[in-house]
């Protein structure tokens, strides 16, 4: 089986159709090259350890591995979503990640205002204020 199905089913805690719940397997915490702490780890792996597993290993560790689109084109992607939904706490890390990934700041700014037309005006405004902050860091502490 492979791992999206496992993860699938340990998400549903469903086993094929029935209403067995998935094993219970040991929870260890995720570390990065350095024997660090993942980062998932560090934002909620004392509070919800399985979350942050699931983020390393399932999202972090095989959707963005997947070779059917670039990391950046995943990041635009998931920086739109972020906007349309009013993430913005979410959308700052990712626009950072975006930026590392290789999107420019004009493509996050036209993507900005491309989504002010189907995401809403609020969504956009809010996203400005988070660019803002992602591209000039220092202005903010002033």
């Amino acid at each position: 089986m492979n791992m999206i199905m496992r993860s699938l089913i340990l998400l549903s805690g469903i086993m094929l159709g029935s209403a067995m719940p998935a094993p219970v397997q040991a929870q260890t915490a995720t570390k990065d090259a350095a024997g660090q702490p993942s980062r998932a780890q560090q934002l909620m792996g004392d509070i919800d350890p399985k979350l942050a597993q699931l983020t390393d290993e399932v999202l972090l560790g095989d959707v963005w591995e997947r070779p059917g689109l670039p990391k950046r084109d995943r990041s635009l992607i998931t920086v739109a979503a972020l906007i349309a939904l009013n993430r913005p706490e979410q959308l700052r890390s990712h626009m950072q990640l975006a930026r590392r990934n290789g999107v420019t700041e004009t493509e996050i700014v036209e993507a900005i205002t491309q989504l002010a037309f189907y995401a809403g005006w609020p969504n956009a405004i809010t996203a400005v204020g988070v660019a803002r902050e992602v591209f000039h860091p220092k202005s903010q502490a002033e």
